[in-house]
């Protein structure tokens, strides 16, 4: 296939180009109790090229290949619009050309186990919480996706990646009365079937808080000192910090772009920030770009000061800035976007039970559940928490509703746990799916959050 991508590339007249093609093998499974409702497989495959000419940058996607000169002509056409229009060129940073066949290290590779033994396997979980006679409803959906990418560009490079995505995920609904809750529950990563196995405990651990919701008290609103467990951590960094570090969508905004300026004191000085999604078996590892750089561990926040960015080629062009392999595509059917790879703060040094010593009274917020941001406001759910008092736990809540702003946050940020966990289960719909974007953290304190119920 690279050779015939090549071939097709020495057809286009351009100062730039490149091609990827790619197959996606994608099987799911989902059940409501313990009917299995979905047994789907599909398998599908296209183009993408992209030219850039005359200062114009553009693409076009296609299925077939005896549609390539169409898609060639296409791209040409919009390159050299989009140059006529533009007010200043569009230039591609340098990056390293390269020549790689890479396939990740699989535990245990999903395609080798049968359909079978991964239905019997669902069966078995979906039934630990139906034990539970105030468990009304579980749902549950697996999944594996298997995306081959081969990549070349007129510069020289010529990548082979696989990439194995594994996730299950779900949703346990309880009842007592008119008081109906639900938890979710995940499993998954990038290195084989086994993240789906040995869940049992999970599931048993979810069901309880499903069912101790029901008895929950709805929390207060109010502004509260908080400790937020590590997806809450994690979710505020992805969605109110980390999409201020995806270079394209702060380039045409110049009071944002003034604000996240390279050097910008943001937050307090435990605070540091990395997006490294060069961690083997995490959801967010990949090795290489969809435009063929690779992937780069990048600091973006040091002691609360800004120190880096997420950057595709022109957008490190234009900021004049070190591209980071950060430039990803949902699947062929798209041109890749500025995208993190899996973005965390970095742990400290306390552990939990220091930090409700430092807490003191406030409420402990526990996994991230729906949300949203407007500029630099974010607001996001919490799944459940509890009531701290003395720096002990104390009564379970619910209905939390968590707001505030992301440079205020930032900086009263006061402490910082000792330990690191990431989501299961990724995803991020910024223009695209992005099913491996990967969050996570350590457990933190952070002052004066805004909490309101349901």
């Amino acid at each position: 296939m690279i050779e015939k991508l090549k071939s097709l590339l020495q057809r286009v007249e351009a100062d730039y180009a490149d091609i990827r093609y790619e197959t996606k093998d994608t099987g799911i499974l989902q059940f409501s109790n313990e009917e299995l409702t979905a047994v789907t497989s599909s398998r599908t495959d296209g183009y993408v090229i992209r030219i850039l000419k005359d200062g114009g940058f553009a693409a076009a996607a296609f299925t077939a290949w005896e549609d390539a000169e169409d898609a060639i002509n296409s791209a040409l056409q919009s390159a050299a619009v989009m140059g006529e229009y533009r007010t200043s060129p569009v230039v591609l940073a340098e990056a390293e050309i390269v020549k790689d066949r890479y396939r990740p290290v699989l535990i245990e590779d999903p395609r080798q186990v049968s359909l079978e033994e991964k239905i019997a396997l669902m069966k078995k979980y979906v039934s630990i919480p139906l034990q539970q006679k105030e468990i009304i409803n579980v749902d549950l959906t697996y999944a594996d996706v298997i995306r081959e990418r081969y990549f070349v560009n007129s510069e020289g490079s010529e990548i082979f990646e696989e990439l194995v995505t594994t996730v299950l995920s779900g949703d346990i609904k309880s009842k007592r009365g008119n008081v109906i809750q639900n938890v979710r529950i995940s499993a998954g990563g990038s290195d084989g079937f086994q993240q789906i196995r040995d869940q049992e405990a999970n599931f048993e651990k979810r069901t309880g808080i499903a069912i101790d919701l029901l008895s929950a008290e709805p929390v207060k609103g109010g502004k509260y000192n908080c400790i937020l467990n590590h997806l809450m951590t994690g979710v505020f960094t992805h969605e109110a910090f980390g999409h201020f570090s995806e270079a394209d969508l702060i380039e045409s905004l110049p009071a944002m772009r003034e604000k996240m300026e390279i050097g910008n004191k943001l937050g307090s000085d435990l605070v540091n920030i990395i997006d490294d999604a060069t961690q083997q078996g995490l959801l967010g590892y990949y090795k290489y770009d969809d435009e063929g750089v690779p992937v780069r561990k990048v600091e973006l926040m040091k002691n609360g000061v800004l120190t880096g960015r997420l950057h595709s080629r022109r957008t490190a062009a234009d900021f004049a800035e070190p591209v980071s392999g950060h430039n990803i595509a949902e699947d062929f059917r798209y041109a890749p976007i500025i995208r993190m790879g899996t973005i965390y703060i970095d742990k400290g040094t306390d552990s939990f039970e220091v930090l409700l010593q430092k807490l003191g009274n406030g409420i402990y917020l526990c996994d991230p559940k729906g949300g949203q941001t407007a500029g630099d406001s974010f607001t996001f759910g919490a799944q459940y928490g509890y009531e701290v008092k003395d720096g002990k736990l104390g009564k379970m809540l619910r209905d939390i509703n968590v707001s505030g702003n992301l440079y205020e946050t930032l900086q009263n940020i006061t402490a910082i746990g000792d330990d690191l966990k990431f989501t299961k289960r990724g995803g991020c719909g910024k223009g695209q799916t992005n099913i491996r974007s990967c969050f996570g953290g350590p457990q933190i304190i952070v002052n004066n959050l805004v909490i309101g119920g349901n």
